[in-house]
């Protein structure tokens, strides 16, 4: 007995103070984003903030083989899909992972591909092959942020997270051969980030004790405030990680980037939000993320 007690002590330190998160489920498909106003105070839709004057941040763009080792990693951590199991009442969907794409595979950009074979990636290739168009290159990152802080101390969201996460997500649409979103048309979400202060303000020293939709109630019995979006986290994540986690992860994928979606992306916007750091140990390296696909 003594023996079973110690392992179980041990693989649950492991599990709470090792394991990153991959990506959480985000709300229903093409569903818009709640909130209790009375509660957070933050509007349902982007904070006006994101429509404010762009602050130009240095970031570093993904290159080929950086994207195609991260969805290699992620596709192994996805088949034992822990951070699912880990969501109540949020259903554990089915994540079906194949491996990346042959080395060969390339976009008319340069890119090479990171889909399972389920995102349609080949059937897009070789519609574009067909008609001699080719597929569309990356549009780059943008957006701002004000990286504010929130009454427990947990930093907000900065324009370098929205640019690295904007970055990333269009090299990986363009990598698998998909229209970019204009690189005006990311927002920083204000309603996101105050879901994810709750989330790290959470006194538990579990990290997964908040992780969770609308409805979710902390371990010190507050219910949860702000927006819901597509989730991941863990130690040190960027914008650029998560954006490759969401993509990884199918049913995250479709509810983000939407690869079956026919038409135009001028007037779609994603919206997002990061933490940096939580109660009441965690370090400023241990980032949650919430991003959502909405009309601008």
């Amino acid at each position: 007995m003594k023996r079973f007690a110690l392992l179980t002590t041990l693989v649950t330190a492991v599990l709470t103070l090792v394991l990153p998160f991959v990506g959480g489920g985000g709300p229903a498909l093409g569903a818009a984003s709640s909130a209790n106003a009375a509660e957070t105070g933050v509007p349902v839709f982007a904070s006006p903030v994101a429509r404010a004057a762009t602050a130009t941040v240095q970031i570093s763009v993904p290159g080929i083989d950086t994207i195609v080792s991260r969805a290699a990693n992620t596709a192994a951590y996805l088949k034992t899909d822990t951070e699912h199991l880990g969501q109540k009442p949020v259903p554990v969907p089915v994540v079906v992972v194949a491996p990346p794409a042959p080395p060969a595979s390339r976009t008319a950009s340069g890119h090479r591909a990171t889909a399972s074979a389920a995102s349609g990636t080949a059937e897009r290739r070789a519609a574009a092959a067909a008609t001699g168009s080719g597929c569309p290159g990356s549009a780059g990152g943008g957006g701002s942020a004000p990286g504010r802080t929130s009454g427990g101390g947990v930093a907000g969201t900065t324009s370098g997270d929205i640019q690295s996460f904007s970055a990333a997500y269009n090299a990986i649409r363009a990598a698998n051969c998909l229209p970019s979103i204009p690189a005006g048309n990311f927002r920083y979400d204000g309603c996101m980030e105050q879901r994810l202060f709750w989330m790290a303000e959470d006194p538990s020293t579990n990290p997964m004790s908040a992780w969770g939709h609308l409805g979710s109630v902390r371990s010190d019995g507050v219910p949860s405030v702000g927006c819901d979006g597509n989730l991941a986290g863990g130690t040190g994540n960027s914008g650029a990680t998560v954006a490759q986690k969401w993509w990884d992860s199918a049913p995250h994928r479709l509810s983000l980037y939407k690869p079956s979606y026919a038409g135009g992306t001028g007037g779609v916007c994603i919206y997002f939000a990061m933490t940096h750091g939580g109660i009441p140990n965690e370090p400023y390296s241990f980032s949650r993320a919430a991003a959502r696909w909405g009309g601008c």
